[in-house]
């Protein structure tokens, strides 16, 4: 079986999972919530009706990524794994909005509301019991396999379990004190947060499709990659991208000029096989050879040692 074709049913079996779940908890919680009378269990069954749409997205991603690479993609469709991840942000965030603005309206409106039944206690007890379970298995299966889809869905599993808390330690204070405001004020904060974790995902998704990485310090382990190779010096105009959960790695570096040029392609090829020993889920590495001294001080694009010491 090809590593695509068993990334794509893992990912597959993960988001039914997830789906099955979070539709379970969804109807529990907003007919709970409904029956109670509590807003802020509403809200929380709520979020996991958009955590079921998000699953779905992840779904229907899967069969794009699985698809081989063609003229119009000739890196494939990995991407799409980021580009769910982003419409999955941007889902949170309107769903979180969207209940904000009720909450508020409600909390404006002076609606009188009696104290929630203890039912939606033990509701959220159960939610936050399945998600807690749900939230590791998604982030154990996405970081397996490196796709962000999944670490996205994981994480806002993991909000969720700190969204039903939230909610729970609400409930518990509207019972002990007898003021039902404070349940819409949990939901409000409720609101507030997913927005707060919505935007955190936008950015992320964001740096990724704009050829960004999260973590800088990558360029140092390609340096000193490139140092092992004994012929190799000065590698610079180094260009790290993120394909999904590939890296793409370009960069420059210095050789002896009068070498012949069967020695210069395999000194080019130790330096591309010590980068993908240093660099996991490495796709491709492109090495531009140049003679010793060669200087290029208009360079803009890519890092250098030098860029990293400063």
């Amino acid at each position: 079986m090809s590593v695509n074709k068993e990334r794509k049913q893992i990912i597959v079996r993960a988001s039914g999972i997830s789906i099955a779940t979070n539709a379970m908890l969804s109807v529990l919680k907003i007919v709970v919530g409904w029956l109670t009378g509590s807003l802020a269990v509403i809200a929380d069954g709520i979020d996991s009706f958009g955590d079921v749409f998000t699953s779905v997205i992840t779904l229907f991603t899967a069969r794009i990524i699985s698809q081989p690479p063609d003229h119009r993609h000739p890196y494939g469709y990995d991407k799409a794994d980021t580009v769910a991840s982003k419409l999955v942000a941007f889902v949170m965030f309107f769903a979180g909005a969207q209940l904000a603005i009720s909450t508020v309206h409600n909390l404006i409106g002076g609606v009188e509301r009696d104290v929630p039944s203890v039912y939606s206690i033990i509701v959220i007890l159960l939610s936050i019991a399945g998600k807690r379970l749900l939230a590791a298995y998604l982030l154990r299966t996405g970081n397996r396999i490196d796709s962000p889809m999944l670490k996205a869905n994981a994480r806002n599993m993991q909000n969720d379990v700190v969204i039903s808390i939230s909610v729970l330690v609400g409930l518990i204070m509207t019972h002990v004190l007898r003021m039902p405001v404070l349940d819409s004020v949990t939901a409000l904060a409720v609101s507030l947060w997913i927005m707060f974790i919505a935007v955190k995902m936008i950015i992320s998704s964001s740096r990724e499709l704009m050829d960004g990485v999260e973590d800088p310090g990558i360029y140092g382990v390609i340096i000193r990659a490139v140092a092992v190779v004994p012929m190799a010096r000065n590698p610079h105009r180094i260009r790290v991208r993120k394909m999904a959960h590939y890296y793409m790695i370009a960069l420059d570096i210095e050789i002896d000029g009068y070498l012949s040029l069967f020695e210069a392609h395999r000194i080019g090829h130790e330096v591309e096989d010590e980068i993908k020993k240093a660099v996991p889920n490495t796709y491709d590495v492109v090495v531009h050879m140049e003679p010793f001294g060669e200087l290029h001080p208009a360079e803009a694009f890519g890092v250098s040692e030098k860029n990293l010491e400063n």
